[in-house]
């Protein structure tokens, strides 16, 4: 059984391998989650977490990141957790499902605003490439959660968040911090002596999606 993320696997792997290869004089323009940066802009102030995947862009001169967090740009920080209820991100940009806070507080019209800033910001900066926080209402581009993630038992659904989706529809390549084999041809680009591990998976290749989503 195939989804959505297979073609778009297939796609960002072809479209990774075909990066040019950027220099510090040329770097290579990259959006970025905020979070995935260190910037403590997290729901409760925090930086979600750390995730070396990502973090290790820092460390390139070829690279030019373009850190936003879209939920601080709409909601400050610290602020309320949110999640989608009906639907993926895609369905919030057409008016199929909503963007609801913790304790039943609408931000679906704030989410959207935050998607369309990400996007301007995108286009103007020219960006090649985006590597944002999986599972976030905003930002997922894999796996989001299906309503309240604090409620009595929380559900994971395929699917972007609002801001991954935005980005996506227009045309702008979105990988995760999760997405090890797509970052692997990504390192291989800005690094010449990066040597890609052929045993890493990307987020829908890993034992847990394909046990939860019941995939063969």
């Amino acid at each position: 059984m195939s989804t959505y993320l297979d073609y778009f696997a297939m796609t960002d792997r072809n479209y990774l391998h075909s990066l040019r290869v950027p220099s510090s004089s040329d770097p290579l323009r990259i959006m970025m989650s905020a979070c995935l940066s260190g910037i403590m802009c997290g729901y409760d102030g925090s930086a979600n977490g750390v995730y070396p995947s990502a973090l290790k862009l820092l460390n390139y001169n070829n690279v030019r990141l373009i850190k936003f967090c879209p939920e601080e740009y709409s909601f400050g920080t610290p602020r309320e957790m949110c999640d989608i209820h009906g639907g993926t991100g895609l369905d919030v940009l057409e008016g199929r499902a909503k963007v609801l806070t913790e304790t039943g507080v609408d931000w679906t019209e704030g989410m959207i605003k935050a998607s369309e800033k990400m996007l301007e910001i995108a286009l103007v900066q020219k960006v090649e490439l985006a590597v944002l926080m999986d599972i976030s209402a905003a930002c997922g581009s894999q796996v989001i959660y299906e309503g309240n993630r604090f409620g009595e038992n929380k559900v994971y659904q395929i699917g972007a968040g609002v801001c991954g989706a935005q980005l996506i529809r227009n045309g702008i390549k979105v990988i995760s911090q999760r997405d090890f084999a797509s970052l692997e041809i990504l390192y291989s680009k800005i690094d010449p002596d990066h040597e890609i591990n052929k045993e890493a998976l990307d987020h829908h290749e890993n034992e847990w999606y394909k046990g939860y989503f019941q995939l063969a």
